[in-house]
């Protein structure tokens, strides 16, 4: 399952980078591309903050957040059982580290993150594959957490106990 997480990841990461650069390559200094009249476009947008435009050009912060994010969910996926009841769970993990990582590496490396999906007909904030990969995981993980699993599926005391019998 490790493996397949691995390829899925770098999947994902490499389709978000992708639609990254085809909006720097087709839409940067261009017009934006109308989707959908009044409603949805394709659009060119430097977001150096993070949701919605807050704690702009605060790359250190995001860049912190960012690893220890990602290392509590590495450590999480790591002493999670290897039940069949778990897979939900390893997906949404899946899904959040990919959009962290998406968005990491374009903070890292142009100090800002690309986006490019914009709503227009109510306003919504532009954004991105990262951001709907984190979106998804977070919806995902609201409903796993209120819904699927019970408290004792979710005790990480006892994962580690069964992890080390």
């Amino acid at each position: 399952m490790f493996i397949t997480s691995i390829i899925c990841i770098i999947a994902l990461v490499g389709f978000d980078q992708w639609t990254k650069w085809w909006t720097i390559a087709h839409l940067k200094h261009q017009n934006d591309i109308i989707v959908l009249d009044g409603i949805f476009k394709l659009t060119y947008v430097e977001n150096r903050g993070a949701a919605f435009g807050m704690l702009q050009n605060q790359i250190a912060i995001f860049a912190l957040f960012t690893i220890i994010t990602m290392l509590v969910m590495i450590m999480i996926y790591y002493i999670l059982p290897r039940q069949k009841l778990y897979i939900p769970l390893r997906v949404t993990m899946v899904l959040l580290f990919s959009g962290a990582l998406g968005n990491f590496i374009d903070r890292i490396r142009d100090g800002f993150v690309v986006d490019m999906f914009h709503f227009h007909w109510f306003e919504f904030p532009v954004f991105n594959v990262a951001d709907i990969l984190v979106v998804i995981a977070c919806f995902s993980l609201i409903y796993l957490v209120l819904f699927h699993y019970n408290e004792d599926d979710l005790d990480i005391k006892k994962w580690l106990r069964d992890r080390h019998e």
